[in-house]
This record gives structure tokens, sequence and C-alpha cells, in this order.
């Protein structure tokens, strides 16, 4: 969709070329008649824009590097998370629902590596501290991958209200460069939480059911953490 301003311009300049076409006596008429058309068009055009859904991600909590293409990496490993909150079996829910959200964004080929695979733990790896260009490229020979998401679970209370904390990075195993990074908690009893909640069962969801939906994303763990994994996917 053009900007506001760019259909403004258009407008305009359609204004004055339809204007001088006339005769003086019915300059002002038409002048009239052009301006109520082209109001009424600004009109549906700023109501279309804001009834638009689309999750767009805040840039403050969340870093890309513009400097690569994600696309260029053939495919990536997502090692299960390192769990930090009192609920240890939740690692896995969280793993499972960043890969089916990731998979649908299609940006690269994508599999799921958990922390009990040989492969993984061969490794060997310390995962207190950042590993080095030849611990990297060894994942990269043992994982048979690209790039690997590696993150922590930060942060994670089903009670009294659903709140989810995510520490993530994407390294290319070629270089080592840092391709990707995030860092956020998502609290469904803050209220800006509690709107894009309601904008995601909107656009995501069957109509209909947006209602129930909303309110199992704050009482379902399942349906809280498929809601902070679509956004995650959003940043990409």
């Amino acid at each position: 969709m053009k900007s506001p301003a760019t259909v403004l311009l258009y407008l305009l300049t359609r204004n004055s070329v339809f204007v001088g076409c006339y005769s003086r006596q019915r300059l002002r008429a038409a002048s009239c008649k052009s301006w109520c058309v082209m109001l009424l068009l600004l009109a549906v055009l700023f109501s279309g824009c804001s009834s638009n859904n689309t999750f767009v991600p805040a840039s403050d909590y969340y870093y890309l590097n513009l400097n690569k293409k994600l696309t260029d990496i053939g495919r990536v490993a997502i090692i299960e998370l390192d769990n930090d909150s009192s609920y240890p079996q939740v690692s896995n829910d969280v793993t499972s629902a960043l890969f089916q959200a990731l998979q649908k964004k299609q940006v690269f080929g994508l599999k799921v590596v958990h922390q009990n695979d040989p492969s993984w733990r061969s490794l060997q790896l310390d995962r207190n501290s950042a590993y080095t260009l030849d611990e990297l490229l060894a994942i990269r020979d043992t994982l048979r991958c690209d790039g690997v998401l590696l993150g922590t679970l930060t942060e994670f209370r089903p009670y009294p209200h659903m709140a989810v904390g995510l520490r993530l990075k994407l390294l290319d195993l070629r270089d080592g460069e840092l391709l990707w990074a995030l860092e956020q908690v998502w609290d469904s009893a803050d209220k800006t939480t509690e709107k894009r909640i309601q904008n995601y069962f909107k656009s995501e969801k069957r109509e209909g059911f947006a209602p129930l939906h909303e309110r199992l994303a704050a009482v379902s763990p399942l349906e809280f953490i498929k809601f902070v994994s679509y956004e995650v996917a959003g940043t990409l």
C-alpha cells in the first residue's frame, strides 16, 4: 500500500489538472467537488490503514544484522533452549513453538536439536561462555547447518498471570557473526500485550473464535507460548 502522503500528493496533482480544464465560470464548483472527492478517498485510506492488525515488532528489544541476508543461511539448527525458570519441562514446549512459528516464515531451513541429542552433547560446549570460532565450525560440521539459534528461557510464570521471558541469538556458523538477537519478557497482565493478543487471534485464527482464544491465551500456557513465538518470528 502506498503511504498516505504519496496518495495525497497524487490527488492534489490530479485536482490541479482537473480544475485547470474548466472555464472560469465553472472553476469554483469543480474545485469544491474535486476536493470533496479527495477528502472522502483519504478518509477511506486512513480508515483502512488503522484497521490493519499485522504485528509490527518494536525495534528496542531485538537486533537484526542489516549487512547480511538471512535467506543466505541455508539451514539453521534450533538448539533446545536452556532454562533458568522453575519449570524445566517448559523448554521443550517453547522450543517446539518457536520452530513452528519460524518455519511459517520460510526464511531458512530448520531443524530442532535437543539438549540430550548425542551429537550436541559430543561437542561438550560450555553454555556459560561465548563460543570460539573453532567451536562454531565444529557445530557446523556436527549438525550440518550454516546457522545456529541458541537461547535461554529466562522467565516462566503460569500464575497469577502468564509471563514468558526469552533471550535468543542467531549465529552464522561460517564466520561467527551475529545475525539476529532478542531479549524480552511477555506478561499477559500488561495492557499493550493484551491488545497484541487480541490482534494476534484476529489475524491468525478463524473469525468467530477470537473472544474465546483471547481468554485462553491469558490463562493457557501453551496458547500464550504460541503467541510469544509468533511475535518472535515477526522480528525476522
